[in-house]
């Protein structure tokens, strides 16, 4: 009992011993405290000179200087900016949306409430009207974002973003487009590259059907195939009540091709009317190929009825009942399950009609417009610059990154990294017109006038002449 009572009482020196040391001789003992208080703030070197706060690091760029930069130092942590759009936030694109912003949201500590809907057209009109416009808008449609800009409901970009740092990302022409009246008004998000011709690849090694360069050896190879006992073109425009749009697609791209750019843009702007030489020209030129019955699968009467993303399983058949089939790459989540790029299907750039006019190419993207100008929203709308932001389609498929700072690592497959280099290689290319024309023409007239003179009830100058009658004035 000695010997225990000795070594606890040395066991209590010694303990008083060390608490003294490391208080550094202090004679006067302090409680200790039940938990340990909270670390100190680690203080900058005493250079006589502050020392700027270092930003973490995160997996994207942003803008020195900016507002990303602020929030990613959590000045903005625990804000909300709301997002509104044109898909819902539980459907494939929704999904991809989400996935794009969670690097954002990690690092900032913002919430991003994306609240689309399919009737968002209709919708988001009446919510800017009574004053409860979102933060920021994805639009699909860039003629509902120009009706906007010129109404002074959007934000120019250039208010808080550099010259510098736009020019980075994009690609002049991509900032062309969201430059409405001469100021640049939004950002490029996601594009998907329409000037795309699919096939079936094993089945197209197999017969020795060679890619065509020009579109005079489109139409060889078109004929080629009709010679062979096929039908070469899976076509099909029904699309409920946006039943056309596959046909303006394709007058877009022969409009790009048969006359100059600033024809296309003023046919755009209305200044060149739909019934002109050089529209109906354009018409003209893919109805030659539309009503040979030899050359579409079903002949021309079946164009009208067939659902567009049904239009080329055709292709995958065994042997295939058509070989040809034109549309954006979001195509390729309509062919057949289990089927594999490279192997199964392949794709080429739809060729020159006039050599004259390049290699241009038709694209179709969404921009994204800030509504409410608030710090956290800035620094959304950077992130928005980033090709990090589109990383759900990347990843996933359906869309490509209109960033040019975009690398092949970032894509999911090979498939969107060789649209990507595609659309980087074109001479020129354009939006797609329609959706740059004003409602009532883009997404009303032509869409209707063109199903009927595809269906062979009206002749083209009536129809062309009906879409003229449309626009506003």
């Amino acid at each position: 009992m000695k010997m225990q009572h000795i070594i606890r009482v040395l066991s209590v020196l010694l303990v008083l011993t060390l608490f003294v040391v490391a208080c550094g001789g202090q004679q006067e003992a302090t409680p200790v405290p039940a938990t340990a208080p909270p670390a100190a703030a680690t203080t900058a070197p005493q250079t006589g000179e502050e020392t700027a706060e270092e930003a973490p690091e995160v997996s994207f760029d942003y803008p020195a200087g900016g507002y990303l930069e602020r929030a990613i130092k959590g000045e903005f942590a625990g804000t909300t900016v709301t997002v509104d759009g044109a898909f819902e936030g539980n459907d494939v694109d929704g999904v991809k949306f989400n996935e794009s912003m969670k690097a954002f949201q990690e690092a900032t500590g913002i919430t991003v409430n994306y609240i689309g809907n399919k009737e968002f057209e209709g919708s988001i009109a009446i919510r800017v009207d009574a004053g409860d416009a979102p933060d920021i808008v994805d639009f699909p449609q860039p003629g509902l974002f120009a009706n906007f800009v010129r109404s002074g409901d959007v934000i120019p970009v250039t208010e808080f973003m550099s010259d510098e740092w736009l020019s980075r990302q994009y690609n002049d022409g991509w900032r062309e487009f969201n430059t409405v009246d001469g100021q640049e008004m939004g950002v490029m998000h996601r594009f998907s590259g329409k000037s795309l011709v699919w096939y079936p690849k094993a089945a197209w090694d197999a017969a020795g059907y060679e890619i065509p360069e020009t579109w005079e050896e489109l139409m060889a190879l078109t004929e080629e195939i009709a010679a062979d006992g096929d039908t070469a073109w899976c076509i099909g425009i029904e699309s409920g009540a946006a039943t056309g749009w596959v046909a303006t697609d394709w007058t877009e791209e022969m409009m790009l091709r048969t006359t100059s750019l600033d024809n296309y843009d003023a046919w755009v702007a209305g200044e060149l009317p739909f019934d002109s030489p050089e529209v109906k020209n354009a018409i003209e030129t893919w109805s030659d190929l539309w009503f040979n019955d030899d050359y579409v699968l079903g002949g021309r009467s079946s164009i009208v009825s067939t659902f567009f993303g049904d239009a080329p399983n055709p292709m995958f058949a065994d042997p295939p009942q058509c070989w040809l089939h034109k549309q954006a790459n979001f195509i390729t989540s309509f062919f057949p399950q289990g089927t594999e790029y490279g192997v199964d299907y392949d794709f080429f750039y739809l060729p020159p009609v006039d050599p004259a006019y390049g290699r241009p190419f038709l694209v179709a993207g969404d921009l994204i417009a800030m509504f409410n100008d608030r710090p956290e929203v800035r620094a959304l709308m950077e992130y928005f610059t980033t090709p990090q932001s589109v990383s759900g389609w990347m990843e996933g498929g359906g869309a490509i990154a209109a960033q040019k700072t975009a690398t092949r690592e970032m894509y999911g497959s090979d498939l969107d990294w060789g649209v990507s280099e595609l659309v980087n290689q074109a001479t020129s290319f354009r939006f797609d017109g329609s959706d740059l024309m004003p409602g009532e023409v883009g997404a009303g007239s032509f869409w209707e006038q063109i199903s009927s003179y595809v269906a062979g009830s009206i002749d083209l100058d009536t129809a062309m002449q009906a879409i003229d009658a449309t626009w506003p004035r």
